[in-house]
């Protein structure tokens, strides 16, 4: 790389980790191409990105950024991934790092925390932002739904009480 590509990494990856809420680091030493393209697959579906990137430009986009704590977990052939989604990136590398024991969590961070693995097996043990989205509507549902079922049932008891009598009359 020549010094103008090492400055556009820099920059995009600065870019990165400013905009992303969470930022994971992994060791991927012995881990297969087609493993990784289809981490970088179910990356993509579940919302996030993984990245390889040089280590020490890494280092450099780091600072000044909310994640800055991750620099020193940068050694060795590491993978980033990231996604606005706080639970998105952890849940799809730990979900990846269940399948392939090559491939090791080192930790990472959100926003200002710092994670160790077991932090970010806790984010994935989380449910997704749209999983929330979904519950909190049914909540809201529920309720409305439970009303309208009660304003309805005396006129239903009533409707089936009429039609009781008209077809009594009827068999008579």
């Amino acid at each position: 790389m020549d010094r103008a590509e090492k400055r556009e990494a820099v920059e995009e990856l600065s870019g990165i980790f400013k905009t992303t809420s969470v930022v994971v680091v992994a060791h991927y030493a012995g881990v297969t191409v087609s493993q990784m393209q289809v981490l970088r697959k179910q990356a993509g579906l579940a919302g996030a990105s993984v990245k390889v990137a040089k280590n020490r430009l890494a280092k450099i986009a780091l600072e000044g950024t909310d994640v800055a704590s991750i620099g020193t977990l940068l050694k060795g052939p590491t993978v980033i991934a990231y996604s606005k989604d706080p639970v998105a990136a952890p849940k799809v590398i730990s979900d990846f790092a269940k399948t392939n024991e090559k491939f090791v969590v080192l930790g990472g961070a959100m926003g200002k925390t710092a994670l160790n693995p077991e932090g970010v097996k806790a984010l994935a043990s989380l449910p997704s932002l749209d999983e929330l989205r979904a519950k909190i509507i049914g909540l809201v549902q529920a309720p409305a739904t439970k009303i309208a079922q009660l304003v309805n049932a005396p006129a239903a008891k009533l409707a089936r009480v009429v039609q009781a009598y008209a077809s009594k009359d009827e068999a008579a």
